[in-house]
């Protein structure tokens, strides 16, 4: 009875999210009357504004995941390996992302950075870009810090250390050629989630005024029919591309291991 019950759990819920999904895609190749057709894919794809947008979101997303790293590998270290009576407090201030809302944020960010302030970031291209930046680290701030965090906890970070600090490592040496390859597949991990935000991400952007793919979903889905489809499919491949490469990179990184 349990068995059949669970296995009817299973099928309601994949009809739940497959439906939906079968009649998006559906609806996205009907652009053509009585025939289906991918005009929709091929008008989004070559739109310039579709271009333009992508490619400013691809770019924001490598400096946030740059950045991410360069911010989250460090202090994950250093707590564990210094400070583990301060893990409960960092760990607190990496998740306020997930209960502060994005448009809070951000205007914060527009309050405290204005073209009136200490600090007038708004006022230009470079500064806003920064801006909105920040604001894509901070919300993969919990994804990027626990996946960093889990990684670490896979290794001897003590052991490591010592060994490397008897041969006469710096600490930059330790954690580039040390700390961070043990922890690779934890940050591409957090790397992969942080694109999939930084692509989908709307509020952001659309109140900094930044030429982003998220803001562009937007318009175009007020404005057209089968074009935003065709889109929201395309981000979802993307999305599900990123999450297969998570699980491609664990495998690959288990097998390596098992090889070793």
């Amino acid at each position: 009875m349990n068995r059949w019950l669970a296995w009817g759990v299973l099928i309601f819920g994949v009809l739940y999210f497959i439906l939906p999904l079968y009649g998006m895609a559906e609806f996205s190749l009907s652009m053509r009357r009585g025939v289906y057709s991918f005009d929709a894919y091929t008008k989004v794809l070559t739109d310039p504004t579709f271009q333009q947008t992508f490619s400013y979101s691809v770019m924001m997303a490598v400096f946030t995941i740059i950045f991410g790293v360069l911010l989250v590998v460090p202090t994950a270290y250093w707590v564990r390996l210094k400070m583990p009576e301060a893990r409960p407090f960092v760990e607190f201030i990496t998740l306020l992302p997930l209960v502060i809302p994005a448009i809070v944020i951000v205007f914060g960010y527009i309050r405290l950075y204005n073209t009136s302030s200490w600090l007038p970031l708004t006022g230009s291209v470079t500064g806003t870009n920064l801006l909105l930046m920040f604001g894509y680290a901070t919300l993969s701030l919990p994804y990027m810090y626990r996946a960093v965090d889990t990684g670490l906890r896979t290794i001897d970070v003590a052991t490591l250390t010592e060994a490397a600090q008897s041969l006469g490592a710096s600490w930059a040496t330790i954690l580039a050629r040390i700390i961070l390859p043990n922890v690779l597949v934890a940050v591409l991990s957090g790397a992969f989630v942080t694109f999939a935000i930084v692509i989908g991400e709307f509020t952001m952007a659309a109140l900094l005024d930044r030429p982003a793919f998220g803001p562009y979903m937007q318009l175009l889905g007020a404005n057209r029919a089968y074009e935003p489809a065709a889109l929201a499919v395309i981000a979802f491949a993307i999305t599900w591309a990123c999450m297969g490469l998570i699980q491609l990179v664990s495998r690959f990184s288990k097998h390596t291991k098992a090889q070793r």
